[in-house]
């Protein structure tokens, strides 16, 4: 006599899990939520990897004007589109894609009308004005997609998102040419990515830190020359090098980004991506003299960061990365805050 078998029908999951912040200053939680639903023009990323970045502070005590609470941090995601929302039909289900820093724009005022899309006056940032990646889910607009190259892990295109296009977004719109030197001053979680790309780029490289113990890994990262400003004068090192003909300040020193001004040669420029509140102090003649200007550079849009993923895949430029699980959120937002990472934090899902 034949038997009658069950159809065992898989329950659909409904509940993801999110670390987030309630309220400006307060600590992490990790939180059941139900899974988002894309809106048209959106879609759904399962999120593998997200690094935790230094610009996170601005949600995370409350920095930044507007955020509203509960909000989730994280502007370097990395993962699979798990659904499009309506009228999606440039992205497919189970496309890797990342999502970095410029969350998508407004795309009616002044800047972007003339696509100058980077500088939107109303841009949206993962983790300020939505929901970002610290979660298993997230929503994300289209023009905030990133495609990922398949040789590249989730884990190391994530940071890649935020540090790697900002320091290679910057150094290809310095204006420097292959033999120009360029010093990269702080060798940190933007500076160690900045060395690999300016050797890429074919520059004469000087890396600037504090203390003789990182020469060695300046020069493995590709750096010909090592200054340590902590026992030595850098911006006159720099000078007897002829100046450089571009300084890119990674570190969120104000003072350490003075002191290097001098070190500009004709025409240099010092590009300013550490973020920091307290004001550079430079004399206008100190300017004046060689021609020389400060330019802050931000990150970059998604074909920006779409660029950025293309050159580390054939260049091999890598972050050095410790990896945190999702749960361990707070944990790792306090190792990257502590500078003693090395040299960028990722949550794994």
């Amino acid at each position: 006599m034949a038997t009658s078998r069950a159809t065992v029908v898989p329950m659909k999951l409904t509940q993801m899990k999110a670390a987030q912040v309630p309220k400006p200053g307060a600590d992490f939680e990790i939180v059941e939520r139900t899974i988002p639903t894309p809106e048209s023009g959106h879609v759904r990323i399962k999120v593998q990897a997200c690094g935790v970045c230094h610009s996170d502070v601005l949600t995370k005590d409350g920095l930044w004007p507007g955020i509203q609470y509960p909000r989730v941090l994280g502007h370097e995601v990395a993962g699979v589109i798990d659904e499009v929302g309506d009228g999606v039909s440039a992205w497919r289900k189970g496309q890797r894609v990342g999502v970095g820093w410029h969350g998508g724009q407004d795309n009616t005022c002044r800047e972007c009308r003339r696509g100058d899309f980077r500088n939107c006056r109303n841009l949206k940032i993962p983790g300020i004005s939505y929901d970002g990646g610290y979660q298993q889910y997230m929503v994300a607009p289209v023009e905030a997609l990133v495609p990922i190259p398949e040789t590249l892990s989730d884990v190391d295109a994530a940071p890649l998102l935020c540090a790697g296009i900002t320091t290679y977004n910057a150094l290809r719109h310095s204006g420097a040419l292959p033999g120009d030197l360029v010093a990269v001053e702080g060798i940190g979680g933007l500076g160690h990515l900045g060395i690999q790309f300016a050797n890429k780029f074919g520059y004469q490289v000087v890396a600037i830190g504090r203390g003789a113990e990182t020469a060695p890994l300046a020069k493995k990262l590709g750096a010909s020359l090592y200054i340590d400003s902590k026992s030595t004068n850098a911006a006159q090192e720099l000078q007897k090098l002829s100046g450089a003909r571009v300084i890119l300040a990674t570190a969120p020193s104000s003072k350490a980004m003075s002191e290097l001004i001098d070190g500009l040669g004709p025409n240099g420029k010092l590009i300013v991506i550490g973020a920091t509140f307290d004001p550079i102090e430079v004399s206008p003649i100190q300017l004046i003299t060689g021609s020389r200007t400060i330019q802050g550079w931000a990150a970059g849009t998604a074909a920006d960061s779409e660029d950025t993923l293309h050159f580390a895949e054939i260049s091999g430029v890598r972050a050095m990365i410790e990896t945190y699980p999702l749960e361990k959120a707070a944990e790792a937002y306090a190792r990257m805050m502590s500078g003693k990472a090395e040299f960028r934090v990722v949550l794994t899902m």
